[in-house]
């Protein structure tokens, strides 16, 4: 499973797991079951660790970037489409400028 050690996919992963935490800090309540807070550490800590794996070989600039790009972007869409947040135009452009950074730091990157 070579797809598991690509830095790039570590860093997606690494992502989508930001998103997962994020997500929780905003809906999980205080006084939520045990394993819902646990299931936001377990996020979080995973998060960090895919980002650390993916920053072994990618520039850290560059992988953090992207990493937080990936969360924010995520997190966006998914509170327009899920929680019915604002979706005004200059939103989806600011959100689109975000996705072309994160492909941009890739395609510049010379990483594979």
């Amino acid at each position: 499973m070579a797809f598991l050690t690509n830095p790039w996919t570590l860093l997606v992963l690494g992502g989508i797991c930001e998103m997962g935490w994020a997500l929780g800090f905003k809906y999980v309540r205080s006084d939520a079951p045990w394993w819902q807070h646990a299931a936001v550490f377990a996020a979080l800590a995973a998060s960090m660790a895919l980002l650390w794996m993916a920053m072994k070989s990618l520039p850290a600039g560059t992988a953090y970037a992207v990493w937080t790009g990936i969360g924010a972007l995520g997190v966006a869409t998914l509170g327009i489409l899920v929680f019915h947040e604002p979706a005004t135009h200059l939103r989806i452009f600011f959100l689109a400028l975000i996705l072309i950074g994160i492909i941009g730091l890739k395609a510049v990157s010379g990483e594979t």
